[in-house]
């Protein structure tokens, strides 16, 4: 059994990570959080205390590192003892965390594809640009390492799995929905960092449909979907990380998603990609001051994890996978609903940041135990799908699946 877990950065999510890992430190041992400003990372542990959240007495310490340094977050690895890292900084430093685990033979997991700050659109497949080249040294040195097991990524990477072993012989289509039916009372603000948030769409939107990749741009295919408790909800195809290890895992399958915009989301949007602000160039003002547009926006715009206290409203995240089973053509729908206030009042983060979090906390309980400790890279779709969404059930995210029959039943 693997113990004692090092949780990099102290945003919304992390803030989640560190409760949750908290509510299980039985399990988990000593718990160690870490990013740029100890200072976050001590009003975490201060929020897990006031919360008493810890399981049983123990550790839990935070820690100042440079996540872009893999030889000083090998370091603190080897400081700390800890024998799992969850990376839930910024997705620049995945590669540099990664290494360091690799380096120490910590397991390493995170909740979304590595990104360059240079780059605003890869080439796909994502993953097969960065960690995917990993793969074979992570089996030559026995690292666990996996990958992209928040929300989405992540839990819908395992419901097309559970929907593939429970429900169909053939897989022909994974049409992943993501909508958030809360309000958070700003004018405008992203749920997670903006300039992750902004990066995912102002390049060009990749589904995988017919065996290859398909070009579309941002808001040009929207579709109303009907969805349990949240009702009808528009969306719109989107880029996302999951597009791109299930089109390889399931080549044969058309392999989208859909994400909810509402109208004044895309105006904003619209005008602020048209005023060339979300560009990540740097350009000179008129007294000679170098700027990034995209960090400007970033600048003003509210810190996500400040919209918790005031988040009303629910989340619905699921997979339609349709195939065949003995012949006949067949659709499941495989679900969580969440709820924005409920997930405040446990852990002092909004939904968003809970959906993203929790089930980060639940893969490294299956690496903890054995079940998830595979010694290789996996994305989440490569490994076993009814445990981790059981073990998810039991931490505070349940799913649910409309099966062809029509009937709603818990997993």
């Amino acid at each position: 059994m693997k113990k004692n877990v090092l949780i990099i950065g102290a945003g919304g999510v992390a803030q989640v990570v560190a409760h949750k890992c908290a509510q299980s430190n039985d399990i988990l041992g000593d718990l160690h959080i870490a990013s740029r400003t100890k200072a976050k990372c001590d009003a975490i542990i201060a929020s897990v205390h006031e919360k008493k959240a810890m399981k049983v007495p123990g550790t839990f310490e935070g820690h100042a590192v440079d996540a872009m340094d893999s030889a000083a977050v090998a370091a603190l690895i080897r400081k700390t003892g800890a024998e799992i890292v969850i990376n839930v900084g910024s997705s620049f430093v995945n590669m540099t965390v990664m290494d360091a685990c690799i380096e120490t033979g910590a397991a390493y997991i995170d909740t979304a594809i590595h990104e360059d700050p240079a780059k605003i659109c890869e080439i796909p497949p994502w993953y097969g640009n960065y960690e995917w080249k990993k793969r074979e040294l992570c089996a030559e040195k026995g690292v666990t390492v996996i990958l992209g097991a928040g929300f989405d990524p992540g839990v819908v990477n395992a419901y097309a799995r559970f929907a593939a072993d429970e429900y169909l012989d053939t897989v022909t289509a994974i049409d992943i929905v993501d909508i958030n039916a809360g309000s958070h009372g700003r004018y405008f603000a992203t749920n997670f960092d903006p300039e992750i948030n902004f990066r995912e769409f102002t390049g060009t939107v990749y589904s995988w449909q017919g065996g290859k990749w398909q070009e579309n741009a941002m808001f040009e295919v929207g579709k109303e979907w009907d969805l349990p408790v949240v009702g009808k909800q528009k969306a719109y195809l989107s880029g996302h990380d999951e597009v791109h290890s299930l089109s390889a895992n399931y080549p044969q399958a058309d392999v989208r998603f859909w994400m909810g915009f509402g109208d004044h989301y895309i105006n904003v949007f619209t005008v602020l990609k048209n005023l060339g602000l979300l560009s990540e160039q740097p350009v000179k003002t008129a007294e000679g001051l170098e700027v990034v547009p995209l960090k400007v926006v970033k600048a003003v715009l509210p810190d996500p994890a400040s919209l918790a206290p005031n988040y009303t409203g629910k989340t619905c995240i699921g997979d339609y996978v349709k195939g065949l089973k003995d012949g006949k053509e067949t659709e499941v729908f495989v679900y969580n609903v969440a709820d924005h206030k409920e997930a405040y009042e446990e852990v002092g983060s909004q939904g968003i940041s809970y959906t993203a979090g929790v089930p980060a906390v639940a893969a490294a309980l299956m690496v903890a135990e054995g079940t998830w400790d595979v010694h290789r890279m996996a994305n989440v779709e490569e490994l076993p799908a009814r445990p981790f969404l059981e073990r998810l059930g039991k931490i505070g995210l349940p799913s649910r699946v409309i099966g062809p029959d029509g009937v709603d039943v818990a997993i």
